[in-house]
């Protein structure tokens, strides 16, 4: 994939790029970027940005620092967006619309497939879809965390050919470049196995919540569905010249041959799982069961809490897990059948035309 075969491509910036010093935004490093999205406009390529920094943007107009407080921190993300907005709109002659999301509305099918859908129109209008978290507003229990991970699933929900993580540094390197002058640049990853998690390594940005770990995790979650990604340094300008030249001015992490499907992927990388059933260890499951995925006499026992339609992990009393799948009953009443010894009741949830857990979007967990 280069970029003269692009069609559609996410671009992530992150809080150090957009207010570097905490005190309102700047343009000081915004302005390769946008010129980076006007050229591939104009050469018809559709581009989704995923934006940090409305908490660095409204830092500045409170007296208490939000470093240790939540609550402060939620309002400064609440008063920095309308700044943030408005600076990109500075930047472009054409519109933009903004679009805040929680982990709540990408791992929720309808919301998520409406968020894919009101993407798709808003390019199809020429209007650029600017993408943050709903920092003022999200808890502990829906936010994604970071705005790379995000990039992803944004990515993977717009159907993007490549996503590009803009970083404080090169890109992937095989130590800390900023501790070891002898650090080498990885340019070409192709696969991504614990090796690569480990040059990673745990570093944050001080300003964004990002780090070179929450990269590799997004790079994961997009080669999955077969989008190019790119990490590279959103600090200097020669990076987006690069890549308008089709070089690569940073790690580029290649795409899996063959793409999960949309629903597998989704149910991978994006949902979370509120709880787990526990079966028997002899229980086995495949990709292409289309029949009852799951009988009661196979369930030991039910953990956490949970609805009916929530997305649950499947794994054996000795830890092995198996998969994660929709259930079609609450963790209550599934207790109820687990715990108890309701054989009539179970009889009469046999006779329903309902199974325990829905046979739609499967994720086998890779062994």
């Amino acid at each position: 994939m280069s970029f003269k075969t692009w069609q559609r491509i996410v671009i992530k910036v992150g809080s150090a790029l957009f207010a570097p010093n905490q005190n309102g935004c700047s343009s000081q490093y915004l302005l390769s970027i946008a010129n980076f999205i006007v050229r591939c406009r104009l050469s018809g390529i559709q581009v989704v940005l995923v934006s940090s920094g409305s908490v660095g943007a409204g830092a500045h107009l409170f007296e208490e620092s939000g470093e240790d407080n939540i609550v402060i921190k939620k309002a400064m993300a609440a008063a920095g967006q309308s700044e943030m907005m408005a600076t990109w709109d500075r930047l472009f002659d054409f519109p933009t619309a903004q679009l805040l999301l929680t982990h709540g509305d990408l791992r929720n099918r309808d919301r998520y497939e409406s968020i894919r859908n009101t993407i798709d129109t808003l390019l199809v209008n020429n209007i650029l879809p600017i993408i943050n978290e709903n920092d003022a507003v999200t808890t502990d229990k829906l936010k994604v965390g970071d705005n790379d991970n995000l990039s992803a699933m944004v990515a993977t929900a717009a159907k993007a050919d490549s996503l590009i993580i803009c970083s404080d540094i090169d890109g992937l390197f095989d130590a800390n470049p900023h501790l070891n002058d002898q650090a080498k640049l990885l340019s070409d990853v192709y696969q991504i196995n614990d090796d690569i998690y480990a040059m990673a390594g745990g570093a944050t940005s001080s300003v964004g919540t990002g780090g070179m770990k929450t990269k590799i995790q997004a790079a994961e979650k997009a080669i999955a569905h077969g989008i190019d990604t790119f990490i590279v340094n959103g600090f200097k300008e020669q990076s987006f010249n690069s890549l308008l030249k089709d070089e690569n001015p940073g790690t580029h992490f290649y795409p899996h041959k063959d793409p999960m499907h949309d629903g597998v992927h989704w149910m991978r990388h994006t949902t979370r799982a509120q709880g787990e059933l526990i079966v028997s260890e002899d229980y086995e499951i495949t990709a292409n069961q289309l029949n009852d995925i799951l009988d009661i006499d196979d369930l030991v026992s039910v953990k956490g809490n949970f609805s009916s339609g929530d997305t649950v992990l499947l794994r054996k009393h000795s830890g092995e897990k198996l998969a994660k799948v929709k259930t079609n009953y609450s963790s209550c009443l599934l207790n109820f059948i687990a715990c108890s010894d309701n054989s009539s009741f179970s009889e009469e949830l046999d006779k329903t035309d309902e199974p325990i857990l829905s046979n739609q979007f499967i994720a086998l967990m890779e062994s």
